[in-house]
């Protein structure tokens, strides 16, 4: 049997984790095993049966899991959000799935903890500008059951082969927190594995959508790091003039929110760091394939539930809609990707 190395990156008070790693033993078959990396928690649960391994400080979730599979040997590296608990069958659930050699990366249904028939998330959607949200949410599980291609993972629950994993050179540090998930699952992809969505490895998920300064700030800086250096040249140009129009609006909607300052500091992270983005640029699109499969799995228009839409959200999806029928290409004839 393929043997499974399950990660778990923890960081602060972490009141989740004795039922994640309870759920993650009980699951484990022989051969496989379960590493727990210390970002900087501030209680250690019970560890029996528990590799643990202290990062010393904390370099972000990214980090983290490369940290965790390094201190591993599975075949197949699995990785659960600290505060998930996943439910029986979930491992061997992605063992199977993953056992495709056209697959690259696989993800599950996550639940919410205190609804368990209600979705957090079933593979999450990519806009075109790169925004990425969870999939289905709020939507009842049972809708959710058929195993189907995806545009990205969720971070809180998926499944990767190793040398697939080595391959793509994993989560990208870089990023420290959020939006890792969608670029790995693009830089799949272009590499020309797929993205499944395995509806039978299940997590329940302690959830809830806060906004801050300093997350807002890695949204949106990372998002455009994925647009600026994922997209190949083709897409890129396509998408360009749609980003340039719409950064000013979404500044507008910051400004509103409360959160302009954050955004802000992407657009000037972005431009002090411009040798570092144009060195991430050249590292990825040397091997870039067909970037068509990708445009394919680009939504049209912004549908996500997680938070409140503003006023315009109508008019804008109208307006991506339109331009993205123009500019999208036509799909690669030799090149028959699944659509999400």
């Amino acid at each position: 049997m393929t043997a499974i190395s399950v990660i778990v990156v923890g960081y602060g008070d972490e009141p989740d984790l004795p039922a994640c790693l309870d759920a993650i033993r009980a699951d484990l078959a022989v051969g496989d095993d379960v590493v727990l990396v210390d970002n900087g928690i501030t209680t250690l649960p019970d560890l029996g049966g528990v590799r643990l391994v202290t990062a010393g400080s904390n370099d972000g979730f990214a980090a983290g899991c490369h940290l965790g599979a390094d201190a591993t040997a599975g075949d197949v590296l699995v990785f659960v959000n600290s505060d998930a608990v996943i439910r029986l069958g979930t491992l061997d659930a992605f063992r199977a799935a993953v056992d495709d050699p056209g697959v690259g990366l696989a993800t599950g249904l996550v639940v919410m903890a205190d609804a368990p028939s209600t979705v957090n998330a079933a593979g999450n959607p990519v806009h075109f500008l790169g925004i990425s949200w969870a999939g289905g949410f709020g939507e009842d599980a049972s809708r959710h059951q058929q195993a189907r291609d995806i545009a990205s993972i969720s971070g809180a629950l998926f499944a990767v082969r190793r040398n697939t994993w080595d391959l793509l050179g994993g989560l990208d540090p870089a990023y420290f927190l959020y939006h890792e998930d969608a670029d790995l699952s693009l830089r799949c992809w272009l590499a020309g594995m797929r993205v499944t969505y395995a509806p039978a490895a299940v997590a329940e998920h302690t959830y809830s959508f806060t906004k801050n300064p300093e997350k807002m700030f890695l949204l949106e800086r990372n998002r455009l790091m994925t647009v600026l250096t994922t997209y190949p040249r083709p897409l890129l140009l396509r998408v360009l003039p749609a980003l340039v129009a719409t950064e000013p609006l979404l500044l507008a909607m910051a400004a509103s929110q409360g959160w302009a300052r954050p955004k802000l500091r992407s657009w000037g992270w972005l431009v002090r760091h411009a040798t570092v983005i144009a060195a991430r640029r050249r590292r990825l699109q040397a091997g870039s394939g067909d970037w068509r499969a990708v445009a394919a799995l680009l939504e049209s228009r912004i549908q996500q539930d997680v938070t409140a839409a503003p006023g315009a959200m109508g008019i804008l999806n109208t307006l991506f809609a339109a331009y993205w029928l123009v500019v999208r290409p036509r799909a690669n004839p030799a090149a028959e990707t699944p659509r999400t």
